[in-house]
């Protein structure tokens, strides 16, 4: 069974296309404009894993608090989240490492890129809990003026990258000191590194 997808867009015509794309790859997709009507319906659209793709840049509630209340509420294995954003700086992106995101999406997005971050977090949530990590709770979250900042011309995806092989580089490639150095298990370390390339 095809875990639900519980999209949070804003932009109504960006909305609606997704959620067809969505529905016509074959899950079920319940659509929100806001953080707060997500949460709202939340027990009902949650009745088996879900794939979450929320903007960053919301009205009210901020995708990033979005994130951080949904994560607080699954099992560890219950969701896997993907981020549409424009542009974005590099405490969004720590903030997205320490919440487990799987792809980051520059909108506009081409569908196929939607696609294939669909299936890579379908395939995220047939693994397996992950591994916990010590309890630290949420981190805070950056404040929202840096993560929209249009001025910065990089993706999320790119600079969440760059710091993860930055860390990695300056723990003399130690990948323990550097899991614990970016507050992820070392197993999502190799996992990102497999995905850089540079396992």
């Amino acid at each position: 069974m095809n875990p639900r997808v519980v999209l949070v867009e804003d932009e109504p015509r960006l909305r609606n296309t997704l959620s067809r794309a969505v529905e016509q790859m074959g899950f079920g997709c319940e659509a929100f404009g806001s953080g707060e009507a997500a949460l709202k319906a939340w027990p009902a659209v949650h009745d088996r894993p879900v794939i979450v793709v929320v903007d960053l840049n919301l009205p009210g509630m901020s995708g990033l608090e979005l994130l951080a209340q949904i994560r607080e509420r699954v099992e560890p294995n219950g969701a896997a989240f993907i981020v549409l954003t424009g542009f974005g700086d590099l405490a969004a992106a720590q903030y997205a490492i320490e919440l487990d995101v799987v792809a980051f999406l520059t909108k506009p997005s081409p569908l196929g890129d939607f696609e294939a971050a669909l299936d890579k977090a379908w395939r995220r949530l047939a693994i397996g809990p992950h591994e916990k990590r010590p309890a630290v709770g949420i981190p805070a979250i950056p404040d929202a003026a840096s993560v929209t900042d249009p001025t910065v011309k990089q993706t999320l995806e790119e600079i969440e990258r760059r710091h993860i092989l930055d860390v990695v580089a300056r723990q003399g490639g130690n990948r323990k000191a550097a899991a614990e150095e970016l507050g992820i298990s070392v197993r999502k370390l190799y996992y990102r590194l497999a995905e850089y390339g540079e396992e």
